[in-house]
């Protein structure tokens, strides 16, 4: 492979996360910071980047106070001829939080970043740096890309548990030194209490930091937003968030489990039964915890397209926000289906104008797998196919209508990524083995969890001619982390060839299946 060498960033981080380290648990339990705190500001929940491109990118801290946020980029770690970002000042409407675009970066190069934090009061008064650096794309082909996606953290009771490790399993994505990582929703648990400890099924214990937020459901905006502050208690994901830049996405689990639009909850835990408000506390605080440029439009939405250099543009889907309701999703008419109209549109276009080698679809539902919303009688069907494998139903009529679209416009290099159902597996779609026909050849690669419950393989639909080519999964439902089951996807695309090469991993980095795709290719 023809990816380019470059420095080791876990060696240049080493020493400048040693302030993000002293972070303390009282601190995270509190909503807010306290005002009356002496000394200077601090940033303990690291730095993190994002949707970085070949010029520009997203740098996010939190502050322990009001502060001012400052950014400062360098070629190097020695920081000589450091370029100055003045970025906004951080307060209680964001969570002490906030967000500085970066822009007219040179392409392909390592960036090295620290941000200060300064009391608004006096600009002289500065906390410690917290550091972190991140690859723009490079606007030469030769160069290759490689990134790693995965989804679903801290779900189903498994929380960060120290004796474990924590969160091990960014340490295996860091080590492959990816370009960035790209998180297919369920980022947190919004809906999942932890208790402080589980008993195994081998009789040994399993124990979760806890903190008040994660006692219950999240329902107010404070509780959405300890949520997203729970997860960077593990020092592997801080680690990681300095190291590699993310492209995240959301699915239902930031809320809660399987939500759509206009939704009334008959969940007991649920004081708020209106689903568009909970909705609208977990957006702002999702908004408010990661680095996503789309968010800063007016509109505010998620999906957008994150262009890579000349080998990849990256699609990232909403199949949360403008899905019609769960139903058993047997209509024959389906104008709005999972995407909405208007989502569906922008893809279409996007693709079509795409000049890219690789177009990978980021969806934060699988295409093919049967995902049901319920187990009484008929149950209501959550994702895409509903189990007939007959002609396209209900939400497949939109996925039929692009897939054919992709055909007919002659669209090349689009692959499917996704995350969701608990395991790993590949999934080759064919026309010949399809009651739906006018599309061509595609891949589909599912991956994760990071850090939540294992659940054995949900059922093919065979509207679109799915073949499961690979699979690991338990054959036991919520299997902890102990158990194994984490799983992690790395694609390579060769600088040279242009060829693409996936390969499904264990969460200690062992490779489990590979598969090479070749350029050119409609469909793929």
């Amino acid at each position: 492979m023809s990816h380019r060498p470059l420095p080791d960033r876990r060696t240049v981080l080493r020493g400048s996360l040693v302030a993000s380290a002293a972070l303390t648990l009282p601190a995270v339990a509190g909503s807010a910071p306290a005002f009356a705190l002496s000394g200077r500001p601090e940033a303990g929940w690291g730095v993190q980047t994002g949707d970085v491109t070949s010029n520009s990118g997203l740098v996010w801290v939190r502050s322990d106070r009001p502060a001012r946020m400052i950014v400062e980029t360098s070629a190097t770690e020695s920081f000589r001829n450091a370029r100055r970002w003045h970025g906004p000042l951080l307060g209680a409407g964001t969570d002490f939080t906030g967000t500085t675009r970066l822009h007219g970066l040179p392409p392909g190069e390592q960036i090295h970043y620290r941000v200060r934090l300064a009391d608004p009061d006096d600009p002289r008064r500065t906390g410690e740096p917290v550091a972190g650096t991140f690859r723009t794309a490079s606007a030469r082909r030769r160069d290759g890309v490689r990134f790693v996606w995965s989804g679903d953290l801290a779900g189903q009771g498994w929380g960060i548990n120290p004796d474990f490790g924590g969160y091990r399993i960014y340490d295996a994505m860091a080590a492959l030194d990816p370009d960035f990582f790209l998180c297919s929703g369920d980022n947190i648990y919004a809906d999942g209490p932890l208790s402080a400890s589980v008993t195994l099924p081998d009789g040994s214990t399993w124990r979760n930091i806890t903190t008040e937020e994660k006692s219950k459901v999240a329902e107010t905006l404070a509780e959405f937003r300890g949520n997203f502050r729970y997860n960077l208690l593990d020092e592997n994901l801080k680690r990681f968030n300095a190291q590699v830049p993310s492209i995240i996405q959301w699915d239902d689990h930031e809320v809660t489990n399987n939500w759509f639009p206009g939704e009334i909850l008959a969940d007991t835990r649920y004081t708020e039964k209106n689903l568009d408000v909970l909705a609208a506390r977990a957006r702002q605080a999702f908004s408010e915890y990661f680095p996503i440029s789309t968010l800063r439009r007016p509109d505010g939405r998620v999906y957008r397209k994150v262009s890579h250099g000349p080998l990849l543009d990256v699609f990232v889907l909403d199949m949360r926000t403008y899905r019609n309701a769960n139903s058993p999703d047997d209509q024959t008419s389906d104008p709005q289906g999972i995407l909405g109209a208007e989502q569906l549109a922008w893809l279409k276009r996007e693709l079509a104008r795409s000049r890219a080698v690789w177009k990978v679809i980021a969806s934060d539902m699988p295409l093919g797998l049967v995902v049901p919303d319920g187990t009484d009688g008929k149950p209501n069907i959550e994702a895409v196919a509903q189990g007939d494998p007959g002609a396209p139903l209900g939400r497949e009529l939109q996925i039929a209508e692009l897939l054919r679209f992709i055909r007919h416009r002659r669209i090349t290099g689009t692959v499917w990524l996704t995350a969701d159902v608990h395991y790993t597996s590949a999934q080759h779609y064919q026309p010949s083995r399809a009651a739906f026909t006018d599309f061509e050849p595609f891949w589909e690669f599912v991956s994760g969890p990071l850090n939540a419950g294992a659940f054995p393989a949900n059922t093919l639909d065979g509207t679109f001619g799915p073949e499961r080519v690979f699979i690991k999964a338990p054959t036991t439902a919520n299997v902890s982390p102990a158990g194994g089951y984490q799983f992690f996807g790395e694609v390579d695309i060769d600088g040279d060839s242009g060829e693409l090469t996936v390969r499904l991993r264990e969460s200690d980095g062992t490779v489990l299946f590979t598969q090479v795709l070749q350029p050119g290719r409609v469909g793929q």
